[in-house]
């Protein structure tokens, strides 16, 4: 199945594991804002450190602005195969298209790591 038109990289299924992991503790320890809305607005407020977002939304239009909005930020970004998964992370028993971790809390160092491999990779695919 190709990816949705908002996906701008590719992150490694290893990587994947640590996302939801960071995101389950910072939801414990920090501070999380879940959704679209509340994604948006923290990024617009420059006060999100890793923003998460599910590569099989449907409609791509819901969550297709924030990798923009996160370039003209200069806002940490990245993709996580499933809403389901994504949701789960956060504690819901729904899905969810976005989320952003404003404080990492215990996952400090994990959010660290993702943060780095995710400006590698981003580094390696500019053409």
């Amino acid at each position: 199945m190709a990816k949705a038109y908002y996906v701008k990289f590719d992150v490694p299924h290893d990587l994947v594991g640590p996302i939801y992991e960071a995101l389950r503790i910072a939801l414990q320890t920090g501070k999380v804002k879940k959704g679209t809305n509340e994604t948006t607005k923290a990024i617009e407020r420059g006060v999100s450190k890793l923003v998460i977002i599910a590569e099989d939304v449907e409609p791509p239009e819901v969550v297709a602005h924030i990798p923009i909005i996160c370039e003209e930020q200069k806002a940490e970004y990245v993709f996580v195969p499933h809403k389901h998964e994504l949701g789960k992370s956060l504690g819901m028993d729904i899905i969810a298209s976005a989320a952003a971790i404003l404080d990492p809390g215990d996952a400090k160092h994990i959010v660290e790591q993702v943060v780095a491999s995710i400006s590698k990779i981003k580094k390696g695919d500019s053409d």
